[in-house]
């Protein structure tokens, strides 16, 4: 197989629906795959799937992953994939029909492990954020420090499936439905601090239909900056990449003129991801000290 399409969703058939219509008319001369993983859904995602599959003119699979969270619905897709190379999509997207096509030029490369593409925003009433609509190509060379304004938008990215194992997958701490958003963002981030280069290749096209207003936007910059600042976190506490911090800190600047927002609730994402890490340390030094006791027996 050569490509394997991942689409992850929860109670939302309707947004599925539309989605999975414009999958009927993706061209692509190779072989692919399309993954349905339902995380957790209690609405009609699955006669949605089940319906789909019916009809469906390439290999279709469902999977039903009941932990939430967007890492896990997306590790539990990367498990029965047989793609060499893994696209992901949401489920509120509509690929271009040479969507395959075009990702599948992109790593031609052997040096690529990744891509991004571009997003276009579908209903023009929509606020347009979540976006990414750049004609510019962009290389990300390997070892180096991304940045989260850099383009990178989980709606439309790639990978070899060699780089998401080589990483460990995505991480079930980031992400929708976990503790703080920017799965994504910490995917690239991991797969560049392991050589990888990556793209932003603007030929790679989706349409984001995600219906949200301008009154929406507030809470969903708060969830981005706590999701930025655990990534920054991340990178000095699990990742031991200091340098890499320290950009992140000197370009406090930057982040402030895209959204003031967003960077003030960095600080409570810096302290979740601090939390958590340091909840896990003590799990893991209890568990060493666990298995050093002797045992007494009677």
């Amino acid at each position: 197989m050569d490509v394997s399409l991942i689409i992850a969703t929860r109670d939302r058939y309707q947004q599925l629906a539309r989605c999975l219509e414009s999958i009927h008319s993706i061209a692509f001369a190779r072989s692919w795959e399309l993954i349905i993983v339902d995380n957790g859904s209690v609405d009609r995602t699955a006669a949605i799937a089940e319906n789909f599959i019916s009809s469906a003119s390439a290999p279709v699979r469902y999977v039903f992953e009941p932990k939430p969270g967007l890492a896990n619905a997306h590790n539990a897709g990367v498990e029965i994939a047989r793609g060499e190379i893994l696209a992901f999509t949401d489920d509120d997207c509509y690929p271009a029909p040479d969507f395959l096509t075009e990702v599948w030029s992109a790593f031609e490369d052997p040096s690529v492990g990744y891509i991004v593409g571009r997003v276009l925003l579908h209903d023009p009433t929509d606020h347009p954020i979540t976006i990414y609509e750049s004609t510019v190509p962009i290389t990300f060379p390997g070892r180096s420090f991304i940045p989260v304004w850099s383009g990178i938008q989980g709606a439309n990215m790639a990978f070899r499936r060699s780089v998401l194992l080589d990483i460990g997958g995505f991480d079930p701490l980031f992400g929708p439905g976990a503790l703080v958003y920017g799965d994504d963002i910490d995917a690239v981030g991991r797969a560049c601090a392991n050589g990888w280069k990556g793209l932003y290749r603007p030929e790679v096209v989706i349409r984001h239909h995600h219906g949200r207003k301008k009154t929406d936007v507030p809470r969903l910059l708060k969830s981005y900056g706590i999701g930025n600042g655990a990534y920054h976190m991340k990178l000095l506490l699990n990742g031991r990449e200091f340098w890499w911090f320290a950009q992140s800190v000197c370009q406090v600047g930057r982040r402030y003129q895209m959204s003031r927002r967003a960077l003030l609730w960095e600080p409570v994402g810096g302290a979740k991801y601090a939390y958590a890490y340091l909840m896990q340390s003590v799990r893991n030094w209890l568990e060493i000290l666990r298995s050093r006791t002797p045992r007494v027996q009677i």
